[in-house]
């Protein structure tokens, strides 16, 4: 029991630092170019998180028996991978880099899970799960981000030249506040999912190893003999990030929002609908991607179209070698810390 209790209060805590963390993602460039004050922001940010968490379930499915060999995974497994997670998530978010929760979380699981295994790297379903899904994503998204928001706001630059600045400052600044509120939405149904996987794993896992079987009668709703999101998981899921949201991410907003490129409305729209459409496209296939990865690259192809001499490429470069040290670091902590508990 107590196991278990720690399991769903780390992925409460890792959630809601998920939902502080990634508020960035969905509103840096609002925030950046004042068609919203901060709390205005957030607050739409987190309604639309909540929304978008309640719908779907394929990425969720994905990160719960899609990556690694469930049979070698137990509660403590799956705790030591959301510890991980979480601490990789606090590092970066002190340092205000805009690192993929995704992937951290990702990597905690594969570590803690090779651990389990010994070190049976047959464990981790490479050619079904963590390349097709993960590796490959992970290099192909944020280059569609910056591809096709650079495209999006070429076409948006001749489309529009006709048109008086202050025009076209006052459509955007409505617009955007469209862009911004599906990049929330889009964000819940992919990240908020992933949560809901590590949960659902270990009340799996749990179930199988007979765990729960002395429980009382009214704690029957935590079996879970088939690998099916429990409906209760799903909404304290979607409320933690929400409210994780609601706490802000100030110091990524920053990075993204001003340190890189200087925005406008127009701007801003380019670059959040590129990312929802792409991470609304991910989250239907089960793809746990990285909604970090794909507003950031969006910012930059919008920014270099903009003008490439205006983007901050030292900052970017921070950013880049974050995103590529995530994976390998939050898989080494998880790796580490289950070998240390199962050396207890």
């Amino acid at each position: 029991m107590l196991t278990l209790i720690s399991v769903l209060l780390a992925a409460i805590i890792f959630e809601y630092s998920n939902g502080f963390h990634d508020a960035a993602n969905a509103i840096a460039t609002v925030v950046s170019t004042r068609v919203l004050t901060p709390r205005k922001a957030i607050a739409m940010a987190a309604f639309f998180n909540l929304t978008g968490a309640l719908f779907g379930g394929a990425v969720a499915s994905t990160i719960g028996k899609g990556l690694v060999d469930t049979e070698i995974v137990t509660m403590t497994t799956v705790l030591c991978a959301v510890i991980a997670a979480f601490a990789w998530n606090i590092a970066t978010w002190w340092l205000g880099l805009p690192s993929s929760s995704s992937h951290a979380l990702i990597g905690g699981l594969c570590g803690a899970a090779l651990a389990a295994a010994r070190g049976n790297w047959s464990v981790i379903k490479w050619n079904e799960g963590v390349w097709p899904k993960v590796v490959i994503p992970m290099i192909t998204s944020p280059l569609a981000g910056f591809i096709f928001g650079a495209l999006l706001m070429l076409l948006l630059f001749i489309t529009l030249q006709r048109f008086t600045p202050h025009f076209v400052h006052s459509l955007f600044g409505k617009l955007q506040i469209f862009s911004a509120a599906w990049m929330a939405h889009s964000h819940g149904t992919n990240d908020a999912q992933k949560t809901m996987g590590i949960i659902t794993l270990a009340l799996f896992t749990g179930t199988k190893a007979g765990s729960f079987d002395h429980f009382p009668a009214w704690l029957d709703f935590l079996k879970t003999p088939v690998f099916v999101l429990p409906k209760w998981v799903i909404a304290l899921c979607a409320v933690t990030m929400a409210v994780g949201t609601a706490a802000g991410g100030w110091r990524i907003i920053r990075t993204l929002g001003h340190r890189m490129v200087k925005l406008q409305p127009v701007h801003g729209f380019a670059a959040e609908t590129t990312a929802a459409l792409i991470i609304q496209a991910a989250s239907y296939y089960g793809i746990p991607l990285s909604t970090t990865h794909v507003i950031s690259t969006s910012i930059m192809g919008v920014g270099a179209v903009k003008r490439f001499s205006g983007m901050r490429w030292t900052v970017v470069e921070r950013i880049i070698w974050t995103w590529l040290f995530t994976l390998p670091a939050s898989g080494l902590i998880g790796y580490v810390l289950e070998r240390a508990v199962g050396a207890l």
